[in-house]
C-alpha cells in the first residue's frame, strides 16, 4: 500500500459534558497538528498517491472550517463532545466528500483510504481510519 501524508493545524475552543473529562469540562481551547494520510493499492498513470498540492490544498480547506472556532456554538456539534477522536473523525468525513466531489482530481479516484490524525501534544495523539 503506497500513501503519503500532508499536514496543518486547527485551534479550536470547547467543553466536554461528563465527570470523565475533569477540568476540560469547562471551556478550554486546544491546538491540534493535523496529518491527513491517503493510501492506495496501486500508483496513478502519473506514479503517484495523489496530487500533493490538491491534497494540501483540500485538507486546508478542511481545517479552515474548524480554526478558530468555539465548536460548542456550532450547529453541526451541538449536544457531541468533540473529542479529539471525533473531530478526527469529522475531518476525515468531510475529506472523502471531497475526494467523492473529485476536488482531489481525477487519480484520487483510485484512493482506498484515509486515516486522519489529531496530535494534542508531543505525547497524544488520536487517530480516525476509513475506507473510501
Amino acid at each position: 500500500m503506497f500513501s503519503i501524508t500532508v499536514r496543518d493545524h486547527i485551534m479550536i475552543a470547547h467543553s466536554f459534558r461528563g465527570e470523565v473529562f475533569g477540568p476540560a469540562q469547562r471551556l478550554h481551547g486546544a491546538t491540534f497538528l493535523v496529518d491527513a494520510t491517503f493510501r492506495r493499492a496501486e500508483l496513478d498513470d502519473d506514479n503517484i498517491v495523489v496530487d500533493i498540492g490538491l491534497a494540501t490544498q483540500e485538507l486546508g480547506a478542511v481545517a479552515s472550517e474548524l480554526n478558530y472556532r468555539n465548536l460548542d456554538n456550532e450547529p453541526d456539534f451541538a449536544n457531541t463532545n468533540t473529542s479529539t477522536e471525533f473531530l478526527a473523525k469529522v475531518i476525515a468525513d468531510r475529506l472523502a466528500e471531497r475526494i467523492h466531489k473529485g476536488a482531489l482530481g481525477e487519480g484520487a479516484k483510485g484512493i482506498a483510504g484515509i486515516t486522519v490524525t489529531l496530535h494534542e501534544s508531543h505525547i497524544a495523539w488520536a487517530s480516525y481510519e476509513r475506507d473510501l
